[in-house]
């Protein structure tokens, strides 16, 4: 999806209206107009991503993430999964997020700054799973701090005791 043209024409409407005020009053909405190209697409990114919030709410268990590709938003639909047919082995699933992780449905924004060459990996990463990048760092950070929580194996073999099952 591309935003150029939504901001173009905000742009446009916003010096029509100054013309109403002579000249001086458009030229300074035109120099404003291109001081604000940045927090208009924010505002437009920011309307799409509370749009796609609340898809997903009625898509559920479906869901719609807003990935950006460049200045550009793209929209990513994940279907809930069919029922694999008897016979056929199941994918892995990804771990399940924390039991207060899935029942809190409130979502914060942050800002992440990866190097490029990380964010590509993420990118690509987060494609050949079928996710969006934002869902994929979710799930990324929700199995990271989960596996920090838990007990370190080699700290349990280093005092003598070994605990586990063999198949």
């Amino acid at each position: 999806m591309e935003l150029d043209g939504f901001v173009d024409g905000l742009h446009r409407e916003l010096v029509v209206a100054a013309e109403a005020g002579g000249d001086d009053v458009r030229a300074l909405a035109e120099r404003l107009v291109r001081a604000l190209d940045s927090a208009t697409r924010l505002m437009l990114l920011d309307a799409l991503s509370v749009a796609a919030d609340e898809i997903t709410r009625e898509l559920a268990p479906g869901s719609v993430h807003l990935r950006l590709r460049g200045r550009e938003p793209d929209f990513v639909v994940a279907l809930p999964a069919q029922p694999e047919p008897a016979g056929t082995a199941a994918p892995e699933e990804p771990p399940p997020a924390s039991q207060a992780d899935a029942t809190d449905g409130a979502t914060s924004r942050i800002n992440f700054r990866p190097p490029e060459s990380l964010k590509a990996r993420i990118e690509e990463a987060a494609g050949r799973e079928g996710l969006s990048v934002n869902a994929w760092l979710v799930r990324a950070a929700t199995t990271a701090l989960e596996a920090r929580d838990r007990p370190d194996p080699a700290a349990r073999s280093r005092s003598g005791r070994l605990t586990g099952w063999v198949g």
